[in-house]
């Protein structure tokens, strides 16, 4: 039986990628630099810096780090999208708790914003570890995020499940050697393949989990 879980938080526990897509998009128009939904789409589940540097040449004149400031400036402005958590979200971190699962979230996020955003949910409280961008040297789809969870929670990997929406947290979890489930709350399943389990959001998510099909829930195992 999986004995921990692990959460990724933008698009897994709470919605924020519509905000985050639009904030990337602003950047990108505010500079005359292309772009493409393809382009906006691959920001999604990794670190800000490593995401943005891959596009540093349409930026000519500015940092990694300003174009970085520049876009979480854009989150805080009133006019864009709204964050609420996914569904289900709180609801499994407290039936989790109360079975004794460890609980924890690896996200590509800053420290600071990560803590601001659990808070925001009521979450903080659930939870027994949080590894942020600030804790790791490479972020995902390296695995070094899951492994250090699992090494906090003195877990093996092989007893984790991992809750991720993005095809880069996804490969993080299966290279730490993880169950992975992925959720469709920001990408089509076909782009989560790598996913044990392919799952529409947090609400009524079996546990322990097995690749068995859940009614009228699930979308597909892999």
């Amino acid at each position: 039986m999986h004995t921990a879980a692990l959460f990724d938080l933008d698009g897994t526990l709470i919605d924020t990628e519509p905000r985050s897509r639009e904030a990337w998009a602003r950047l990108f128009r505010s500079h005359d630099a292309p772009h493409d939904d393809a382009v906006l789409r691959a920001f999604a589940g990794r670190p800000a810096k490593e995401a943005v540097a891959e596009h540093l040449a349409l930026f000519p004149g500015h940092t990694v780090e300003e174009l970085c400031a520049e876009a979480m400036a854009y989150t805080a402005l009133p006019d864009m999208p709204a964050v609420a958590p996914v569904a289900g979200a709180k609801d499994l971190l407290i039936g989790l708790r109360q079975q004794g699962v460890a609980l924890g979230v690896v996200t590509s996020g800053p420290r600071g914003y990560a803590e601001g955003e659990l808070a925001a949910m009521g979450a903080l409280p659930f939870l027994d570890v949080l590894v942020t961008a600030d804790d790791v040297t490479r972020g995902k789809p390296d695995p070094e995020g899951y492994l250090a969870a699992c090494s906090a929670l003195r877990t093996a990997p092989g007893m984790t499940v991992v809750f991720e929406d993005a095809p880069a947290g996804i490969l993080a979890a299966k290279r730490a050697g993880a169950f992975c489930v992925g959720l469709t709350t920001t990408q089509p399943a076909g782009a989560l393949v790598g996913a044990d389990l392919i799952l529409a959001d947090l609400a009524d998510v079996p546990w322990p989990i097995t690749t068995e099909r859940v009614p009228d829930r699930a979308i597909s195992t892999a």
